[in-house]
């Protein structure tokens, strides 16, 4: 008998050592955790716009001219100047800095998505819904 208490006392104490290393080997996760991505062999292109081209560029920099935020003459370039004159606009306005232009820096200078005036002047919600 005292041989199976023995037994008993130091399974449990095994156990209770051995069970926290366990669980920090198996971490499980819930439905909402991110899951671990491996890294593919090919090589994947970097997603979105990377350089604004002239013609964006001469709209936005007439634009900051013209609230004041750029001196001179569009260029057509989007250099150091136009850089900074946009991200004064972002910050005055109390938006993020880092990424500019910000969409909504170039909303507030008049030059977000191109709606028709046709759309926006005549019928309803609806209709004007349904053409999209």
């Amino acid at each position: 008998m005292m041989r199976f208490g023995r037994l008993i006392f130091t399974s449990t104490l095994v156990l209770a050592i051995a069970a926290p290393g366990i669980a920090l080997i198996h971490t499980r996760r819930g439905p909402t955790s991110p899951k671990v991505q491996k890294h593919s062999k090919s090589s994947s292109k970097p997603s979105g716009q990377r350089a604004i081209d002239s013609a964006r560029a001469t709209e936005i920099q007439s634009a900051l001219i013209k609230s004041g935020y750029l001196s001179g003459e569009p260029s057509g370039q989007w250099d150091a100047q136009t850089q900074a004159a946009m991200q004064k606009l972002q910050a005055d306005n109390g938006w993020q800095t880092k990424l500019i232009p910000d969409s909504r820096a170039i909303i507030k200078l008049g030059l977000g998505p191109n709606h028709s005036s046709s759309e926006t002047t005549t019928g309803s919600n609806s209709e004007t819904a349904s053409a999209f």
